[in-house]
């Protein structure tokens, strides 16, 4: 280790000016074993810095490097790892941890100790030294084959001390005195060592002059150490009565704190006392009204309810680790228990002989409204029921089963109940819509399914007769061709409107009355987040909730909210059947009043829906608004069949047809009830269907009619839908309205053509030859000398017409014409009036053919355009 310590100290510090102190053969702890040496240096210049050197020797060769150096006041810790046991580990801790395993425990031990002998001359006991024998770092014995490098370290480390001031200068002054002290040095050490023996021999002589004093001193000092011995043995009685007197004050101590323990744990005690007598003493007065409180009246109603309150809050109170362990708590949670129990039964006995009595005292109230379209109002049974809800709160805390039942025999009693009256009062309304019980049997209200007889004979007067054979009465109801809009009718809706409405008035409050009521006395949230908010309403088939509603039972419950309808569809099973009843009923007295019935249905959907869309009546009516919808379906295709299923007859004209007078009608009406409707989409889709109805069917008469010509079936019937649809302004059929009018001018210009053609028909011939001689080439002044087509033949033909003969043959027409139109479109003067013009226009071609064709012939008709108008003016007159 010596050479290598030499070979250091040559090759890297000595270069760096440099000292090498101390050296270690090291490898890192837990990694394959690469051997290299820490050296603890110091350089030889000042100021002094101490470093720690990792050297390495290099794969290439056989020299040593530097591979990193630590400055040794960046060192914080040094761990030996165990100051008892010998072992070759340590860390030295600078900026991280570097844990090293040394070659040896005496390598290790004189490297610690060099770096706590620097450490304690230049840093100032800086660094911590942990796991270090107290032996090695008090003594600092250097060992084995270090010794010799420890050695010097003292004495490098006494070397390089530092002269104080007054050193200096006397070295100075002793220099000065001496003129070869810096010439010749050996001459000046051989003046300095005899100038030392020289004060030697003056010290040892002034030492063997004093020796008389030294006796003296000598006993002195006999002397003190005699009072010395004399005062420990005072010292030693002294201690011997306080150990006495501490004895006596460590027992007072002891005592003092069992006193201050003991006072401390009353403390306590009591304070555990305090808080269950506080929390779990249940007042007399409360305990009474629990097992004896009268639960019919209002103040024993509050005294229960104060008194339920406060057992609950002792049953709740959080006991404090052990309380459950005592006794005395064990058996007053006993009787707490025991008291809930009796108050929650004689509560639950109580409250079902309240739903009992209310379902007899409710009976009663029936009467009363039989003969009115109002329902009996379950506000003071609610009013009177509300008083219990606190408790029932308190039930639902405590006794949840108890709870349950209550609610279930709640709806039990409230389900009969409310059919009973609901029954009854949509008895009264169909009573009101067919007049009186006798007239309702005939349209089946108490189990008939057979077709309307009796009371429906005004409505056969209206029916059309179709293929020889009338109609049923039971099918003229639905088909919309057969009925009119007459005060009758018009009377009869508005009757069912009113009625309808009155219904659907009276159900509403009644069920969110109901609704809101149950919320508040069971204490159920009418308000929490809902995760399926309208699938139950916009359910076309409505089949599921149908299935719930006859079934009567309760699906499971994932929220308080679905609680609240789950109750109400048992309670109001009956409303969704009885008001399909009497929305059959309706359809059969008039298919009308689906209209009626879609736009208020509609609208109470719309405000059910806009106060919460998943309720109970929310629901309930979306599933109805679809079967009202289903009708109103089924009435446009109804009138649509019959439409495509009309007859006409083969002897009478055709006129306006039905199928166009009650598409009038239709419309007229549901205008007057849609008018700022929500479903007015609804009507519209209608329409579109009905007219496209009703362009078709007329076109298809039109063509079938024998009686009436073609152009005036068409002409009359499109001129009708025109002064429809101009009249109601309904905005989704403008296309449909341009299109009736020029169907109506196209069929009124065909028939005005087809009818002039047969009072001048020769006339027509012969200018239809001369045009046809035109048009193969010959020259208009040369028709005049074609054979058939000369100036005789004209005036032969023209002499056929002469002025009476054209009165005629145009009164003739007008005859025709006049049997040919209907009297209700009244189109005959503005027929009349388009064929005097398309005469005039006839008359001016033909003398323009003769001025072209005859020039200079003088060949003119027997009669002008101002005979033309008298004549048809005074025609006109006359009829």
């Amino acid at each position: 280790m010596t050479a290598i310590k030499h070979a250091l100290q040559r090759d890297i510090f000595t270069p760096s000016d440099e000292r090498l102190l101390s050296i270690v053969n090291v490898c890192k702890a837990g990694k394959k074993k690469k051997n290299c040496f820490l050296c603890a240096t110091v350089t030889t210049e000042r100021p002094v810095q101490v470093k720690v050197v990792k050297v390495k020797k290099s794969d290439k060769g056989d020299f040593y490097k530097r591979q990193i150096a630590w400055a040794l006041r960046d060192l914080a810790v040094v761990d030996a790892k165990d100051a008892i046991k010998e072992s070759p580990e340590f860390d030295l801790h600078f900026e991280k941890i570097y844990k090293w395993v040394a070659s040896s425990t005496a390598e290790k031990n004189a490297f610690i100790s060099c770096i706590w002998k620097l450490n304690q001359r230049y840093l100032r006991k800086k660094i911590d030294f942990v796991n270090v024998s107290s032996q090695l770092l008090e003594e600092s014995v250097p060992s084995g084959e270090n010794q010799s490098v420890t050695g010097g370290d003292e004495e490098a480390v006494d070397e390089y001390q530092e002269l104080n001031a007054r050193e200096e200068q006397d070295i100075e002054i002793m220099m000065e005195g001496c003129e070869c002290a810096i010439s010749n040095a050996e001459a000046f050490a051989e003046k300095l060592s005899r100038e030392l023996q020289v004060l030697d021999g003056a010290n040892i002589q002034s030492i063997m002059a004093s020796e008389k004093q030294v006796n003296t001193l000598m006993q002195l000092l006999d002397e003190a150490l005699k009072e010395v011995d004399q005062i420990e043995l005072k010292l030693s009685s002294y201690e011997e009565m306080l150990q006495s007197v501490k004895e006596q004050m460590d027992q007072i101590s002891e005592s003092n704190h069992l006193i201050h323990l003991s006072n401390t744990n009353n403390v306590k005690l009591l304070s555990e006392i305090e808080f269950l007598v506080n929390h779990m003493d249940l007042a007399k007065g409360h305990i009474k009204a629990l097992q004896e409180g009268d639960l019919a009246s209002s103040r024993g109603i509050e005294a229960c309810t104060n008194a339920a309150d406060a057992l609950l809050q002792c049953m709740n109170v959080a006991l404090r680790p052990g309380h459950d362990m005592l006794l005395a708590v064990k058996q007053q949670q006993q009787r707490f228990s025991d008291l809930r129990e009796h108050f929650a039964r004689r509560l639950a006995s109580h409250l079902n002989n309240v739903f009992v009595q209310q379902g007899h005292d409710q009976s009663s109230t029936l009467a009363q409204h039989s003969a009115e379209l109002t329902l009996p109002n379950h506000h003071p049974f609610h009013r009177d029921l509300l008083r219990y809800a606190k408790l029932m709160e308190w039930l639902k805390s405590t006794d949840y089963g108890k709870y349950e039942g209550l609610t279930k025999n709640y709806m039990d009693y409230l389900s009969r109940l409310y059919e009973r009256e609901i029954k009854d009062f949509f008895e009264v309304a169909k009573i009101k819509m067919t007049g009186t019980t006798k007239e309702s049997k005939k349209f089946g209200l108490h189990g008939s399914s057979g077709k309307l007889t009796g009371s429906t004979s005004s409505l056969n007067k209206l029916s059309v007769q179709s293929s020889g054979n009338r109609r049923s009465q039971s099918s003229s109801l639905l088909d919309m061709g057969n009925m009119s809009a007459s005060d009758l009718d018009v009377a009869d809706r508005t009757k069912f409107d009113k009625i309808f409405e009155q219904v659907l008035s009276e159900l509403e409050p009644l069920c969110l009355a109901e609704q809101d009521f149950i919320s508040k006395f069971f204490k159920l949230q009418q308000h929490q987040n809902m995760s399926a908010s309208m699938t139950e309403a916009e359910d076309v088939d409505g089949s599921s909730l149908s299935r719930q509603h006859s079934s009567g039972t309760l699906p499971p419950v994932s929220s308080e909210k679905d609680m609240i309808r789950q109750m109400m569809i048992k309670i109001f099973r009956c409303i969704e059947p009885e008001l399909n009843n009497l929305i059959a009923l309706g359809d059969k007295i008039d298919s009308f009043n689906s209209l009626y019935m879609l736009v208020k249905m509609s609208h109470h959907v719309w405000t059910a829906q806009n106060v919460d869309p998943a309720s109970f009546l929310s629901t309930t009516l979306g599933n109805v608004l679809v079967t009202v919808k289903r009708n109103f379906d089924k009435c446009i295709s109804n009138q649509i069949r019959q439409m495509e299923e009309v007859k006409i007859s083969k002897k009478s004209k055709v006129g306006i047809l039905p199928f166009v007078a009650e598409f009038e009608e239709f419309a007229g009406l549901a205008e007057s009830i849609f008018k700022n409707a929500e479903r007015r989409g609804d009507l519209d889709k209608a329409y579109t269907k009905l007219i496209r109805g009703v362009f078709v069917n007329v076109e298809k008469v039109a063509n079938e009619s024998q009686k009436t010509p073609r152009d005036v079936v068409m002409m009359e019937n499109f001129h009708h839908i025109f002064a429809t649809l101009s009249r109601l302004k309904i905005s989704c059929l403008e296309a449909e309205k341009k299109e009736a009018k020029q169907k109506y001018t196209d069929h009124l210009q065909s028939y005005v053509i087809y009818s002039l053609g047969q009072p001048l028909e020769k006339l027509n011939h012969f200018f239809e030859g001369v045009e046809a001689r035109v048009a193969q080439g010959i020259r208009e002044e040369e028709v005049s000398y074609q054979l058939a087509f000369n100036k005789q033949e004209l005036r032969k033909v023209i002499k056929e017409y002469p002025g009476k003969e054209v009165k005629k043959g145009l009164d003739n027409l007008y005859k025709k014409v006049d049997k040919h139109l209907c009297e209700e479109e009244n189109l005959l003067q503005v027929v009349w009036h388009s064929m005097q013009d398309e005469f005039i226009r006839q008359y001016k071609h033909f003398e323009g053919l003769i001025a072209r064709c005859y020039p200079g012939s003088g060949v003119t008709m027997e009669f002008t355009i101002q005979d033309i108008l008298d004549y048809c003016s005074s025609i006109a007159q006359s009829h």
